[in-house]
């Protein structure tokens, strides 16, 4: 305990904490001699430890956009995680280079490919560049379920001409499993009112993906994703062990064609039955501009 006199009031100061008290006056003449200064010692602060999870999650902005949560434990967000491809040659493969090209290097592609399309004259938002696929793409429909007028006004119908060159490469794919026509859901899907007019959208909301339900060959046999797919949430969808259940000449056909377009890197974005129940009855197929990883799931 430290006290400090005074005249007639003292300092009385017990651990560091200091309070007056009553004290009687000094005698007369009496050397009062004052106290060394209380130090006062700080405590050093605490050294932060490192956020393990903050150094183990790394959250991947595209998969959390597919409704994945960026917590670390949520078992839909792992599992993305382990679905993600890198390659080494990514910038080689088709999704990569034509994600990559302008609005007038893109249509001029399609004009070379001869690919019939009409651009969009008004303004799409969130769209690079918006066009109307005017025909089949070597020999394959893709085409939502409204009537031909309707469709030809329907905001579905509408693809980034990015898009398009992909889905040009996929019609390769399926003529050579008799396939004629592709039944979407849709292509384009308008964002909120308040979109900013200079702002880019991906996925639907940017034409970047199309959602394909049913594939119909020459005699008219249809292989419905819902129907036929066989498959299971978090199952594995292509490669080794990928199998579906049960299997079924449809189930694997489907298959077939689906990993054929997955093993030429097509799209940045697969997904299937096998991702969540919202997808049950699609496979979806996107473009993703700008990025250096293929989500099959």
């Amino acid at each position: 305990m430290t006290v400090v006199t005074g005249i007639a009031i003292a300092l009385v100061c017990t651990a560091g904490v200091c309070h007056a008290d009553e004290a009687p006056a000094p005698a007369p003449h009496e050397v009062v001699k004052k106290p060394a200064p209380h130090k006062v010692v700080k405590k050093p602060a605490a050294k932060r430890r490192p956020n393990a999870q903050a150094k183990k999650t790394v959250a991947h902005k595209n998969a959390t956009d597919h409704g994945v949560s960026k917590t670390k434990t949520d078992p839909e967000r792992a599992s993305t995680q382990a679905h993600m491809v890198k390659t080494t040659d990514v910038e080689a493969t088709p999704a990569y280079r034509y994600g990559s090209l302008s609005k007038d290097a893109c249509e001029a592609e399609l004009t070379t490919r001869k690919i019939a399309f009409t651009p969009e004259p008004s303004p799409v938002p969130g769209v690079l560049a918006p066009v109307r696929i005017e025909g089949p793409l070597h020999g394959v429909e893709f085409r939502g379920d409204l009537a031909e007028k309707a469709r030809a006004e329907s905001p579905y119908e509408i693809a980034d001409c990015r898009l398009v060159l992909s889905l040009d490469d996929f019609a390769e794919i399926l003529t050579t499993h008799g396939i004629v026509e592709v039944r979407h859901y849709s292509m384009y899907r308008p964002p909120a009112k308040d979109w900013p007019a200079d702002k880019l959208g991906t996925r639907h909301n940017g034409a970047l993906a199309l959602d394909a339900g049913r594939f119909i060959d020459k005699a008219g046999k249809v292989l419905d994703v819902t129907k036929d797919f066989n498959g299971a949430i978090d199952a594995k969808t292509c490669g080794e062990g990928a199998t579906p259940n049960p299997v079924t000449p449809e189930a694997t056909e489907l298959r077939a064609i689906l990993c054929e377009a997955v093993d030429r890197r097509l799209f940045n974005v697969v997904l299937t039955p096998n991702y969540n129940k919202p997808h049950k009855n699609h496979f979806h197929l996107e473009i993703t501009a700008g990025v250096k990883w293929f989500l099959v799931h």
